[in-house]
C-alpha cells in the first residue's frame, strides 16, 4: 500500500510542528556582529589609513620599515642559496 500526503505550510509552521528551535533572533544577532566587523575592516582598508600605516611620517618609523624589508630580502636570499 502506498500513501501520499501533501502538506502546505510555512517554514515557521513546519519548524514548530517538528519541534525545531527558532533561530531567527540568533541569526539576526550574528549578522549584526558580522556587519560590525566588516565595517571595522573596511575602515582599516581606507587608502589614507593604509598609507599612514605603511609609511609613517617620522624618519625613525621609515628606518624601521626599511630594516624590515631588508631583513625579509636577506632571509629569502639565504633560503634560495641553499
Amino acid at each position: 500500500m502506498k500513501v501520499t500526503m501533501n502538506v502546505e505550510c510555512t517554514p515557521e509552521e513546519a519548524r514548530t510542528f517538528l519541534g525545531l528551535p527558532d533561530i531567527g533572533p540568533l541569526q539576526a544577532e550574528m549578522l549584526d556582529q558580522m556587519k560590525g566587523q566588516m565595517h571595522k575592516t573596511m575602515a582599516a582598508l581606507d587608502p589614507q589609513t593604509m598609507f599612514k600605516t605603511l609609511f609613517p611620517t617620522s624618519s625613525e618609523g621609515f628606518a624601521d620599515l626599511q630594516k624590515t624589508f631588508w631583513g625579509q630580502f636577506a632571509g629569502n636570499a639565504n633560503k634560495t642559496d641553499k
